[in-house]
């Protein structure tokens, strides 16, 4: 296999994913954000769905622009939904996509929270709650969760 094709892989998506995400915790935004814009205009068919949902919803956490933001979250739920609606088999993705769903609603109530729509943050704040139950019982869970508390304390009373 030729190191083009290495990366291209699927498992070879899946490192470079986790590389751009490494690159964005350890601070260098603008990094992570050039290389998951090249890994977002390397995956364009329906096959790469759950990749383009997982770039999507880590692309978002790099913008310095709220706007900008809740575009990429939209992205990354509008990949989810499409992988949903497919309705092929996943395999091991399937899991994954149902456990992202808390998390992608969680992000579009802090962007809209961030741009002064509290209602919208609102709605999305609830979509994130009645998908709580598709959370594992694990630290992945429990911050999200605890995330959850958080932004809904944030919101105060509708």
């Amino acid at each position: 296999m030729t190191e083009q094709q290495q990366e291209t892989s699927p498992d070879g998506l899946v490192v470079r994913i986790g590389q751009a995400i490494m690159l964005h915790r350890a601070g260098d935004r603008e990094e992570a954000r050039h290389r998951l814009a090249l890994l977002w205009s390397e995956t364009t068919g329906e096959g790469d769905l759950f990749h383009r949902c997982t770039i999507a919803h880590y692309m978002a956490d790099t913008q310095d622009d709220p706007g900008a933001e809740l575009e990429w979250d939209l992205r990354a739920l509008a990949a989810a939904d499409a992988l949903t609606e497919e309705k092929v088999e996943w395999g091991e993705h399937s899991l994954a996509v149902r456990s992202l769903y808390p998390s992608l609603y969680l992000n579009l109530a802090a962007d809209h929270a961030k741009l002064g729509e509290s209602g919208a943050a609102r709605r999305e704040l609830r979509r994130a709650k009645g998908a709580l139950a598709s959370l594992a019982d694990d630290e992945y869970g429990a911050g999200i969760r605890a995330a959850v508390g958080r932004l809904e304390s944030r919101l105060g009373p509708a």
